[in-house]
């Protein structure tokens, strides 16, 4: 063998152990979506900063938009998980919610936050992923939270009982095979009409993918709390692959 062909064997064998450790190396990126076609959160700003600080500090990578011409197969490859944070209204069309629908079966995850379940009334299959849809709220409160699963990676850092002022929301349509990680207690606030069965947050395996959902996250206070962020940080790193079950 001459020297050239040394030096070429070399090379391919130095790039075959490089790369999986390369590959290995690669941060994981998430994709902030925003899109308001309805009521526009104030906290959407402080929100996206959080996350993207989130990312920071455990090794993700963090993109955000409010343009829904980023649901292409293409653009989404380079994603783990979708967070749709406060969004409202009909926000895709048919041909990015049917790619959304093939990016959840291929094994990737949904986060979402707040007003998600404010979000496409008419498309049924994101209904089921999100986990319910809003139907009304009352005026902001302070109101008792029952954490009735500490352990989860999103609950694991919160009280049993958690009190706290953020905007309550009613639902319909509830997903029954949702797995519930939080519930609110009526008798601690005006405004409810879900009674017993009034789930905060949730999480669940969906049609090939995961799915996390967290109903607080209104109010701009709520994205400097520490508990609130590890709390949807834990939904974020499910969404990425980890397990949720302690």
């Amino acid at each position: 063998m001459n020297m050239n062909n040394k030096n070429l064997l070399g090379l391919v064998i130095l790039v075959f152990f490089l790369l999986p450790n390369t590959v290995s190396a690669q941060k994981k990126r998430v994709l902030v979506f925003s899109k308001t076609a309805g009521f526009k959160h104030s906290s959407i700003g402080v929100g996206t900063a959080a996350i993207q600080k989130l990312g920071a500090e455990n090794k993700f990578e963090v993109d955000t938009t409010t343009n829904s011409a980023a649901f292409t197969s293409k653009n989404l490859e380079k994603y783990a998980a979708v967070i749709f944070l406060n969004t409202t209204g009909d926000a895709l069309n048919d041909e990015q919610q049917k790619t959304f629908e093939q990016f959840i079966n291929s094994g990737k995850g949904f986060v979402g936050v707040h007003s998600a379940t404010d979000t496409e009334y008419g498309w049924p299959w994101y209904g089921k992923l999100v986990g319910a849809y809003f139907v009304s709220h009352p005026e902001q409160q302070i109101a008792t939270l029952n954490v009735v699963d500490k352990k989860t990676i999103a609950t694991k850092h919160l009280p049993e009982v958690w009190k706290r002022k953020d905007e309550w929301y009613n639902f319909k349509d509830i997903n029954p095979d949702i797995k519930v990680l939080i519930t609110i207690d009526e008798t601690s606030y005006k405004g409810g009409i879900n009674n017993n069965n009034h789930p905060m947050a949730w999480y669940h395996d969906f049609d090939g993918g995961r799915s996390f959902y967290t109903e607080l996250g209104h109010v701009e206070e709520s994205y400097t709390d520490p508990l609130f962020l590890s709390h949807l940080l834990g939904g974020i790193k499910y969404a990425l692959g980890a397990k949720m079950a302690l």
